[in-house]
C-alpha cells in the first residue's frame, strides 16, 4: 500500500528536478549564455587534438600512504 506512494513520490521528485534543470540550464531563465568553447566545434576538435598529443611520460610511482610501507628512516637520538 505505501509502496505506491513512495514510488510515485520518487518519480514525482525526479520529474520536478528534471523540469527545474531543463529551465535553469537549457532555457537559461536566470540569464547568461552558453560559452563559445562548448558551442564551437573547431575549438572542441583542437582541444581533443591537444589532449591526444600530450607526451605521456610518467614519473616515479607515488605512494599514497608512505607510513604503511614502513620504509622511512628513523634517526635515533644519540647524544
Amino acid at each position: 500500500m505505501s509502496a505506491k506512494y513512495i514510488v510515485s513520490a520518487v518519480l514525482g521528485s525526479f520529474g520536478i528536478a528534471w523540469v527545474c534543470d531543463y529551465y535553469v540550464s537549457d532555457k537559461k531563465i536566470f540569464g547568461g549564455s552558453t560559452p563559445s568553447t562548448i558551442t564551437n566545434k573547431e575549438w572542441e576538435e583542437e582541444t581533443d587534438k591537444k589532449f591526444q598529443a600530450w607526451p605521456r611520460t610518467a614519473g616515479p610511482p607515488v605512494v599514497m600512504n608512505p607510513i604503511s610501507r614502513q620504509n622511512f628512516v628513523v634517526k635515533s637520538r644519540s647524544e
